[in-house]
């Protein structure tokens, strides 16, 4: 087994991303059931993850549907990328960086619009690996098969010659499926483990 690429999942694994209770705080505010924000805006939530629907629209269906002025607006959205960027997994980042150029590294992320731009400004994933595919600019969400393979089509690799490291379960079971050598994170000092039996092994 020959390595030539280590990919890395961003939500959960590079960012430390708890929930935040924010849409909960948001229903309480506008006197909203337990839940209705979520059902609301379901479809924004999916298109913007795909990419279907621009930023732009998110903002504006977000704006029209729950019926909020421009500075709520600019609060509600304040919310919703705070907990997206959570905090910087400092340790893990300083790992996956140090791969390079020894092996080929990238993040394969579900996203949503307006992700790169932000995630780059807040923590510069750009500067610290070769490649960032990103779901909402793809139209290709984990665990669908096909976006694995365009990961290993962009890398110009085939499956088994990648690790992949992953905070969710089903999409680490999808990997697996697809010929890839994928590790469930639970912790720093585990993931690095693994990763690196996996990389003395081959």
């Amino acid at each position: 087994m020959m390595i030539k690429a280590i990919v890395f999942d961003i939500g959960g694994v590079l960012e430390i991303t708890p929930p935040t209770g924010w849409i909960g705080h948001w229903e309480q505010q506008l006197g909203l059931a337990a839940g209705s924000i979520n059902q609301q805006l379901h479809d924004l939530w999916l298109g913007g993850s795909i990419g279907t629907v621009s930023e732009q629209a998110v903002e504006a269906g977000i704006a029209e549907r729950l019926g909020l002025d421009e500075h709520q607006l600019a609060a509600f959205l304040a919310d919703l990328w705070a907990e997206y960027l959570g905090t910087l997994n400092h340790e893990l980042l300083a790992f996956f960086a140090s791969l390079r150029p020894r092996y080929t590294t990238a993040i394969l992320s579900n996203s949503f619009v307006g992700a790169r731009q932000r995630e780059q400004a807040a923590y510069g994933f750009e500067d610290c690996c070769d490649l960032i595919i990103y779901s909402h600019e793809e139209g290709l969400k984990k665990p669908d098969p096909a976006f694995y393979r365009l990961a290993c089509e962009r890398l110009n690799i085939q499956p088994h010659e990648m690790i992949f490291l992953d905070d969710i379960e089903v999409v680490v079971e999808a990997a697996r499926a697809v010929g890839i050598n994928a590790i469930l994170y639970r912790s720093n000092q585990q993931a690095i483990a693994e990763i690196q039996a996996l990389l003395a092994a081959a």
